[in-house]
């Protein structure tokens, strides 16, 4: 257990981040998911607007230091490409 104040304030400190790092990351999957299911689904509308709904949490993630910069750039592009796909196969 910690001995110094400061320590006890780091474990309070380590704890909130870990809270708010999980609820992000939660999110983040929720959000890929409906992306998921309107891609598996074949609605172009649907996946698009999934997607920008997606788009600030990823950014945001991102920036909070939970996922990393180019991680986030590759889900994106790669969930773009197929959403644009979909809309080549539907036409």
């Amino acid at each position: 257990m910690a001995n110094t104040a400061s320590a006890r304030k780091r474990i309070l400190q380590t704890a909130t981040r870990n809270e708010r790092n999980r609820a992000r990351r939660s999110r983040v999957s929720t959000y890929l998911v409906k992306v998921e299911k309107a891609i598996s689904g074949g609605d172009k509308a649907a996946a698009q607007a999934a997607f920008k709904d997606m788009q600030p949490e990823l950014h945001r993630a991102a920036t909070k230091g939970v996922m990393h910069t180019n991680t986030v750039a590759r889900k994106l592009s790669r969930l773009a490409a197929r959403i644009k796909s979909l809309a080549a196969a539907q036409a």
